[in-house]
């Protein structure tokens, strides 16, 4: 069972991640550096390997002359977290 779990998802910052997505329909940059309480730098680079994944997809914008970078979760993305978070669920079935 332990083979079903996403190693993209070892990390709770993936995690914290992902889980903003499932329930926002997008979540921005500095919303999420607050939420997962992380710097810059290491945000930035758990959202490159998401992205590269195509678990999310990536907007950049602007809001009066300010950049806003918002996410959001891919289908591709949807299913994996939700493959991952069952496979985590059936283990700990299965340890009680």
């Amino acid at each position: 069972m332990i083979e079903q779990l996403n190693k993209l998802f070892d990390s709770r910052i993936r995690i914290g991640i992902m889980s903003a997505l499932m329930v926002n329909e997008t979540v921005n940059f500095n919303e999420l550096k607050s939420l997962l309480d992380v710097t810059d730098g290491n945000l930035a680079t758990h959202l490159k390997t998401l992205e590269e994944n195509n678990y999310i997809k990536v907007q950049k914008g602007f809001i009066g002359k300010k950049t806003n970078t918002t996410y959001t979760i891919t289908k591709v993305g949807e299913t994996a977290f939700k493959n991952h978070l069952k496979a985590l669920e059936k283990i700990i079935n299965d340890l009680g």
